[in-house]
């Protein structure tokens, strides 16, 4: 560039002949006058398309591979060097590889997607899952987190959940619609199977029973993406990554997973305080124009479970995702309903709760409530010591002292009784059990009536009155009448 100034300078300014130019610089004079015609060099100017007469009769046959590629996945499609191999060995090709790399080239190129710009109205949302790594109560585990982004603000709400489950996603929406202070008039999904029952041949989407319940409740409207392309909600595509980087990293570390969900709420209020690029206000400023179109609250959230009806088991279990929940003996070989939260597992018959328990995400899981199996083994003592439920059950203090007891004066009827005790806890507090279990031993009352009657009394703040006669199985003291001459043997001591 610079000899190309000096060239022009010299010719227009100093008013060197052409002829003389060339000769002092060294160019031909062609050159110099292309050098005078343009102010900066044009660079090369094709006149007519490069002609390919090796090739042009194996063009088609490349355009067809390429259009097979796109039923592949990505990483097994065909490379340019690929393509030419097959046209050298199946085509008899006789052409260079470089002009098929610079066809298929300019080829994906003109294939690839182009976007139009868009313009997104207050009040509008977008949905997605993303997944990241965290530590949780000590354990490593991949947390699958719902983000929810008001494209027209920027606003965003983030919410992690062990697994990516129907419960998940109504819980999500529940705590970003509070979160927002009204619901979103319009919401893009993809087209996840939480949602999606199926896709119709004319393009319409079955919705799911949980989802069409959701909306229902809440009164959004919905929207789809179509199949298979993640382009199509990108402010919330974006939000996933930018919640992975900024809000996990490094490695999330909680005790639980509210502490963790506490976390993020945080750092979803703080990013409202940002200004974006191209834009003079905040978030939280331009929020405002969404909070107006927002539709309200209704008086209470929605259920947020998964519900499956299902039969109780011999064994007083009910199976849901894979892992057994026990129920009450009582409730035996009948029909319940499970509900699947989150956090818990709630088990109904009819409009009453017969159970509670933590909710696992592990697989073939067992998770018993001891309780549940005590009436059952009232009656079948001999499984007091290998029943499956009571592994692991922390037992009332004194317990194991009180059934030595009461096995060692009763026998049978006294592992019956120590059952009893144990049942004690279905209606009474573990610590109140315990103290009355503890008064027993002091007192050497050894029976189930005697520890429910201390139970009772300590409850109503009033004196024990335990008649001895009406327990005939307690050891009773023997004294023998002493006689006079008994004591001679003390003088013959002495």
């Amino acid at each position: 560039m610079e000899l190309y100034a000096r060239v022009r300078r010299a010719v227009v300014v100093d008013k060197m002949s052409e002829r003389e130019a060339a000769r002092q610089f060294g160019l031909a004079r062609e050159t110099v006058r292309k050098m005078l015609r343009y102010s900066v060099p044009p660079g090369y100017r094709r006149q007519q398309p490069a002609r390919r007469p090796k090739l042009d009769a194996w063009v088609g046959t490349i355009d067809q591979i390429l259009e097979a590629d796109k039923a592949e996945s990505r990483k097994q499609r065909h490379t340019a060097k690929r393509i030419f191999e097959r046209l050298r060995d199946e085509h008899s090709y006789t052409g260079g590889y470089t002009i098929v790399k610079d066809y298929v080239r300019l080829r994906k190129l003109s294939q690839r997607e182009m976007f139009v710009p868009l313009a997104h109205p207050p009040g509008d949302a977008q949905a997605d899952f993303g997944e990241a790594m965290v530590v949780i109560a000590g354990v490593e585990c991949k947390a699958h987190y719902l983000a929810m982004d008001l494209p027209q603000s920027d606003d965003c709400f983030v919410m992690a959940f062990p697994a990516e489950t129907t419960e998940a996603f109504l819980e999500g929406h529940n705590h970003a619609f509070a979160y927002f202070g009204g619901v979103p008039r319009t919401i893009l999904y993809d087209n996840t199977k939480i949602a999606v029952a199926r896709i119709l041949g004319d393009g319409t989407r079955a919705k799911t029973r949980a989802f069409t319940e959701l909306q229902s409740h809440y009164l959004f409207a919905e929207k789809f993406g179509r199949p298979g392309k993640g382009n199509d909600k990108g402010k919330v595509e974006g939000l996933v990554g930018y919640a992975r980087r900024n809000f996990m990293v490094p490695r999330p570390r909680f005790a639980t997973w509210d502490e963790f969900n506490a976390h993020l709420l945080v750092q979803s209020q703080k990013r409202r305080e940002r200004k974006l690029r191209g834009h003079q206000q905040t978030i939280w400023e331009r929020f405002e124009k969404d909070r107006e179109r927002l539709l309200p609250l209704p008086a209470a959230p929605y259920e947020a479970c998964d519900q499956r009806s299902t039969r109780v088991t011999s064994m007083s279990l009910v199976r849901y995702r894979t892992n057994d929940y026990s129920v009450p003996v009582e409730w035996g070989h009948r029909e319940v309903l499970v509900k699947g939260f989150v956090h818990e597992v709630v088990i109904c018959a009819g409009s009453e709760v017969i159970a509670r328990h933590p909710r696992s995400y592990e697989r073939e899981d067992m998770i018993f409530n001891p309780l549940h199996y005590l009436a059952l083994l009232e009656q079948k003592t001999n499984a007091l010591d290998q029943a499956a439920p009571l592994v692991g059950w922390k037992m009332p203090d004194g317990f194991d002292e009180l059934r030595r007891l009461m096995e060692a004066r009763l026998g049978k009827k006294g592992k019956r009784e120590c059952v009893q005790v144990l049942r004690l806890l279905e209606t009474f507090a573990l610590a109140e059990v315990e103290r009355a279990i503890d008064d027993a031993l002091r007192m050497g009352t050894i029976s189930f009536d005697a520890v429910k009657h201390l139970l009772l009394c300590r409850i109503e703040q009033r004196p024990a009155r335990l008649d001895l006669e009406n327990y005939p199985h307690l050891p009773l003291a023997q004294v023998a009448t002493t006689a006079a001459a008994d004591y001679l043997a003390l003088l013959g001591a002495g």
